[in-house]
């Protein structure tokens, strides 16, 4: 075989292989993006384990109608602009690779409403094309969905777990995101039936009341809490005792 240049839909399906393993990827992805956005309130919807519909719903700060469509564009990004600002990341992404990964093995809907404009817009792809940016009915802030996960690469379709197994996983990776940022309000869905709703606050007792909701009132009841600042890091949280020994994961259940 000669050595050629890859269509470029292939290159996006190679790459999405590389940030989309099963619906929980996706979740983490869109939901890390609208953290870096700005938002302090996030919906995340899911159907079928995530496999029919992911969708992640935010009030951050948007993005412009002329930069929809360089936001399904590999290496795209408005994180990073030079060797200093790598050295410097302060985001949770950066690369400008996840959505067009995610939009090359799905029907893809990005609907997004920038903070200084009067008018949302919205695009669509159904895996190798991408829709001109029309007008759309949209709060301030960003909505995605994507629908039929794989559905153009049905080899790795089929190797997701059965719909209890897929959305154990989005549900874990909610709850972990969610143990890391109190003052953001989580908003979880599944089979359209509300399965967790995270008040987002600043006060420690904001964050208590998530610890017990997501580790469990004994885990609170047994846990220090830790806060230390040195060389320019701060590490703060919640430590048990030695001496309670957990029998599950503290992320996997309720208070």
């Amino acid at each position: 075989m000669t050595i050629r240049v890859l269509p470029e839909q292939l290159v996006h399906q190679i790459a999405a292989g590389e940030v989309v393993e099963r619906p929980a990827s996706v979740i983490k992805e869109l939901v890390e993006n609208s953290l870096d956005a700005g938002a302090l309130a996030i919906d995340i919807e899911v159907e079928k384990g995530g496999a029919d519909l992911c969708r992640v719903r935010d009030d951050g700060m948007g993005i412009a109608a002329e930069e929809l469509l360089l936001a399904l564009a590999r290496h795209a990004t408005s994180k990073i602009g030079s060797i200093d600002d790598l050295e410097a990341v302060r985001t949770l992404g950066f690369r400008g690779e996840a959505l067009p990964s995610i939009a090359s093995v799905s029907r893809f809907t990005l609907t997004s409403h920038y903070r200084d404009s009067e008018q949302a817009w919205r695009i669509d792809s159904d895996g190798a094309t991408v829709s001109a940016a029309a007008p759309a009915a949209h709060p301030i802030g960003t909505t995605i969905e994507v629908h039929d996960l794989f559905f153009n690469t049905p080899a790795r379709r089929k190797f997701l777990r059965s719909e209890k197994t897929e959305f154990g996983h989005v549900e874990e990776m909610v709850r972990r995101i969610a143990l890391s940022r109190f003052d953001v309000e989580f908003n979880l869905r599944h089979n359209e039936r509300a399965v967790c709703r995270l008040r987002g606050g600043r006060q420690i007792s904001d964050s208590e009341q998530r610890v017990a909701e997501l580790c469990g009132a004994e885990f609170l009841a047994n846990a220090f809490r830790i806060e230390h600042a040195a060389a320019g890091l701060r590490l703060h949280g919640w430590i048990a005792a030695p001496t309670w020994g957990p029998s599950r994961k503290c992320w996997g259940t309720r208070a």
